[in-house]
């Protein structure tokens, strides 16, 4: 069964994450996208814990997760999704403005699927969120808490 891949995009800055969805749709990504604000939050929905929405048994997410974040930041996100048994499952994307080698390398081995750099440069950035859209239309994710 394929099923349309939800993408989650956790990013501090309303200005990018209206920028991404923007741009993802333009690369002809029709898929629902959430938006969070700060890393708990996405960890909030995730984990099913607190109020609000949460993920849902038998669908697939992709995560776009920027490092600098409020009240958790990207790392302990990915380190959290990483160390649980059914979210570990979720390709992560860092997306972000940290470039540093070292932190490039700490994301890869808590496990990052990918880690993008974004370009200060508008279209730049433009043009490397088109190229993620077309990642993100051809990827093959598996669901997170068995199927429905």
């Amino acid at each position: 069964m394929n099923r349309e891949v939800i993408i989650l995009i956790a990013e501090d800055d309303d200005g990018h994450a209206e920028l991404i969805r923007k741009n993802l749709i333009r690369a002809g990504i029709a898929n629902q996208i959430i938006h969070f604000s700060d890393g708990q939050e996405v960890v909030d929905f995730l984990f099913r814990q607190g109020p609000g929405s949460h993920c849902k048994s038998g669908e697939a997410y992709v995560l776009l997760l920027d490092i600098r974040m409020p009240k958790m930041d990207g790392t302990e996100v990915l380190e959290q999704i990483k160390m649980d048994v059914e979210l570990r499952k979720i390709p992560v994307i860092m997306l972000t403005t940290t470039d540093d080698p070292r932190e490039v390398e700490h994301c890869h081995v808590l496990g990052c699927s990918n880690y993008i750099t974004k370009p200060v440069e508008y279209d730049s950035f433009v043009d490397a969120i088109r190229r993620l859209g077309l990642f993100l239309s051809i990827v093959q994710v598996p669901a997170i808490y068995g199927t429905l």
